[in-house]
C-alpha cells in the first residue's frame, strides 16, 4: 500500500482576504475550481516550485455559518523561510499579528484571517536573536 500527501483544506469566509494572506507568506494560485451549481470556490495555493504541496482554500459563495471560531480542532499549517525575522516584519508590515514572535530566531507563529493558526519555521539552524523580536515578550503583539 502506498499513500501520498495531497493537500491540507481550509474553509475561508473571506476569499480575497485569505489569498491575499497566503500570498504575503509567499504562496502563489496553482490552481482553481469555480462550481457554480454548487455555489463555491475551491482556490489551491502553494509556495513556488513545490506545487505538490498546497493549501486548499473552499469559499462557499452563499456564506458559511458553521465555521468555528476558535479553528482549534485544526492544529496548523507550518511553512519553512530562509529568513524568519524578514517574512515575519513583512507580515507584520501588512497588518498581519505576530501572536508566537520569533524571539528564539527559530519559530513564530500568525493566524490567518480565518483564525487559522500557522507555523513559521527558520530554515536550516536558527538565527543570532534580533531586535525588536528578542525582547518581545509572550504576547508578541506588534
Amino acid at each position: 500500500m502506498t499513500i501520498r500527501y495531497l493537500h491540507t483544506m481550509v474553509r475561508v469566509l473571506d476569499l480575497e482576504a485569505s489569498m491575499a494572506f497566503y500570498r504575503l507568506l509567499g504562496l502563489e494560485e496553482t490552481r482553481r475550481i469555480d462550481n457554480d451549481k454548487g455555489r463555491f470556490s475551491l482556490v489551491f495555493m502553494a509556495p513556488p516550485g513545490q506545487p505538490e504541496c498546497p493549501v486548499e482554500l473552499t469559499y462557499n459563495w452563499d456564506g458559511d455559518t458553521g465555521l468555528p471560531s476558535d479553528s482549534r480542532h485544526f492544529g496548523h499549517l507550518a511553512y519553512e523561510v530562509d529568513d524568519i525575522y524578514a517574512t515575519c516584519a513583512n507580515l507584520a508590515a501588512n497588518g498581519v499579528i505576530i501572536n508566537r514572535p520569533p524571539r528564539d530566531g527559530h519559530m513564530a507563529f500568525v493566524r490567518s484571517p480565518d483564525n487559522i493558526s500557522i507555523e513559521i519555521l527558520q530554515k536550516g539552524g536558527s538565527l543570532a536573536p534580533a531586535e525588536p523580536w528578542a525582547s518581545m515578550g509572550n504576547t508578541g503583539s506588534w
